[in-house]
């Protein structure tokens, strides 16, 4: 009930419903103090229902609305591909670096290969734009296909990474 809502006021407002739906998650954690919805079961079973359905559900609806052409049409949108790539290594791989001394230096650039992956919030956020008309449909287009090239790219270049033995001094 809480999550019904939810949902309709933030559509009578004019937001997006997942937040209602985040927001009802949120209350529902935030009052269940003796972790009754944990022994319940029923956080598993909206787990799997979430995992199992709805969160596929959207990226194959996200997937079908993704609009190549448009990306290809102007070259700042298909330029935006490596920018997106880069800012993700920029702000989530570099700071792993960080950790060589601990993992070594292909340890760490490992790491930070895998930090960098990055798809569903691109989509979402890059989603929920082209529907509040903040992002073109273009815009959207380079950041989901940067956001592909990540998931695709760096956990192979991070599994090569450790693969190969590091060299001996």
């Amino acid at each position: 009930m809480l999550l019904i809502t939810l949902v309709l006021l933030a559509d009578e407002f004019g937001l997006e419903v997942v937040l209602g739906a985040f927001l009802a998650g949120a209350m529902v954690s935030l009052l269940d103090r003796e972790g009754a919805v944990e022994r319940s079961g029923l956080k598993h079973k909206v787990d799997g229902v979430g995992f199992g359905i709805f969160i596929p559900v959207f990226f194959v609806a996200s997937g079908m609305r993704l609009n190549l052409d448009e990306l290809f049409e102007s070259a700042s949108s298909a330029a935006l591909v490596p920018t997106v790539i880069a800012a993700l290594l920029a702000v989530r791989a570099l700071p792993a670096l960080a950790y060589g001394r601990e993992l070594g230096r292909r340890g760490a650039i490992a790491a930070g290969l895998l930090q960098a992956t990055s798809l569903p919030f691109i989509v979402a956020a890059s989603q929920i734009g082209v529907e509040l008309d903040k992002t073109s449909e273009a815009t959207a287009a380079g950041l989901v296909a940067g956001g592909v090239l990540s998931v695709l790219l760096f956990p192979t270049l991070a599994l090569a990474l450790l693969e190969r033995p590091e060299p001996t001094r």
